[in-house]
């Protein structure tokens, strides 16, 4: 799909990674982990919701209270008004069935403008927004963090899907993300990377029927080497659930860990992800997804 209309203005597309939502049976345990291992500051906890920020933003992750464990909403920003209703537009075309919630909700998610739908595996909802609001104090982190976020929004998330095409579809030709580039994670699987910003991915999915559907792991990335060694130095000393060891990617650089949330799915935390100039970048494949570490541990 092209980036640009036919008069030659350019095309409504996503543009970053806004926030995430989840279900939880336990607040608290949310809590040590987003603020005492992450490094993310609390910004709300009460008994109906925990939130989280990384930056300049009144929150990037939100926990609500539930009998569930899981990820609940995946936002996507979105720049102006008229983007959104084009977007609309193509996603009720393509067949989505897209819901535009109340006022309640919309001044709920502390956002201008929202629609929502459902995920093609239908494991949760995607929304797409515009104007998340700003927090008024300066970020803070009990562990001295600097996020990576901003324009580049949160991280990134990578799914398992059950139909490659669809995700191509959804994300590619509706919502205007560019290809970043593919790994081919065994003869069999291909993982396909997205952005829709300078970060080298935004969104990453992989077709593997060995694997349950859904989301696999989000990442946050620090602006600090030695913010990731003293978090994954705390992993090993809290006997953290490490899903995979301390190690660095081919296709983005990025030097990261991974354990797993409260919320039964991993989150990378990293740092040195390279950036995209679309004028310069030409996609590739790569064979393996590690230089080195990243090495698999059982639960």
């Amino acid at each position: 799909m092209s980036n640009q209309r036919k008069d030659g203005s350019m095309a409504a597309a996503v543009r970053s990674l806004g926030y995430l939502r989840f279900t939880s049976t336990n607040l608290d345990e949310w809590r040590e982990f987003g603020e005492n291992l992450l490094g993310l500051n609390v910004a709300e906890h009460t008994a109906d919701r925990l939130r989280f920020r990384m930056d300049e933003y009144e929150y990037r992750f939100e926990v609500v209270p539930s009998d569930t464990d899981k990820v609940a909403t995946v936002g996507w920003e979105v720049a102006t008004e008229e983007d959104l209703e084009d977007l609309t537009a193509r996603l009720e075309l393509a067949g989505y069935k897209v819901e535009r919630p109340d006022r309640d909700v919309i001044r709920a998610r502390d956002v201008s403008q929202l629609v929502t739908f459902r995920d093609p595996d239908d494991g949760f909802d995607l929304e797409l927004y515009i104007g998340l609001k700003t927090a008024n104090e300066r970020f803070y982190s009990v562990k001295g963090a600097t996020f990576v976020a901003g324009r580049l929004g949160l991280g990134h998330v990578f799914q398992v899907v059950t139909d490659a095409a669809k995700y191509n579809e959804l994300y590619r030709d509706i919502l205007g993300f560019r290809l970043s580039d593919y790994i081919d994670v065994s003869p069999e699987l291909e993982a396909t990377f997205l952005h829709c910003n300078p970060r080298h991915h935004s969104f990453a999915f992989v077709q593997n029927p060995a694997r349950p559907a859904g989301i696999g792991h989000f990442m946050v990335e620090v602006d600090d080497l030695d913010c990731v060694g003293r978090t994954w130095q705390q992993m090993l000393d809290d006997k953290e659930p490490v899903i995979q060891t301390l190690g660095r990617h081919t296709n983005d650089k990025m030097i990261s860990a991974y354990v797993k949330t409260p919320a039964n799915v991993g989150v990378e935390y990293g740092y040195g992800g390279i950036l995209i100039d679309d004028a310069t970048w030409t996609p590739t494949r790569y064979d393996w997804a590690h230089y080195w570490g990243h090495e698999k541990q059982k639960l």
